[in-house]
């Protein structure tokens, strides 16, 4: 069997999945879907985490795809928000000293990690769309201490013809 061929099916479940986005998102409404709506449009979450506002349940779509959501759960069991996290303004968040653990859960689980062990740095790396249509790479480098000690877009040169 060619690689082509192994290939093709993990592309295709790839594909699927980033193009099913829109239409189980649209399914969903704040204040009336449950979290039964939510696992049934989009599958286990990467993670969960306990906030103010209810549980919150991270759905990435690193690498392949260019946006991780965040979908919170209210105490009534209702959906209260859900939100696509790389964006500008979740980006300018992301500051010197923040530590790793706020970072994740501001914008997800990174397409990758990156270490530098001379540096004693790991960078992170997200993959997003600047509107209107540019695709970027944000890095967040953080230390030892798992802290973020300096952060960067750049434009994402992977989607580049060779």
């Amino acid at each position: 069997m060619g690689l082509a061929a192994r290939l093709a099916p993990a592309l295709l479940a790839a594909l699927c999945l980033a193009g099913c986005d829109p239409q189980r998102i649209s399914e969903l409404e704040e204040g009336v879907s449950t979290e039964a709506d939510v696992r049934a449009r989009f599958g286990q979450p990467e993670n969960v985490w306990d906030s103010p506002a209810g549980r919150v349940f991270e759905y990435n779509r690193q690498p392949q795809g260019q946006k991780n959501y965040m979908i919170t759960i209210g105490a009534d069991g209702k959906m209260s928000a859900l939100r696509q996290v790389l964006t500008p303004e979740n980006f300018a968040r992301v500051q010197p000293g923040m530590p790793m653990e706020d970072l994740r859960k501001l914008l997800g689980k990174p397409a990758r990690r990156m270490p530098y062990p001379l540096k004693n740095e790991t960078a992170w790396e997200w993959r997003w769309v600047q509107p209107p249509n540019s695709p970027m790479v944000f890095v967040a480098t953080l230390n030892d201490d798992q802290r973020v000690v300096r952060v960067g877009s750049s434009p994402d040169r992977s989607t580049e013809a060779n």
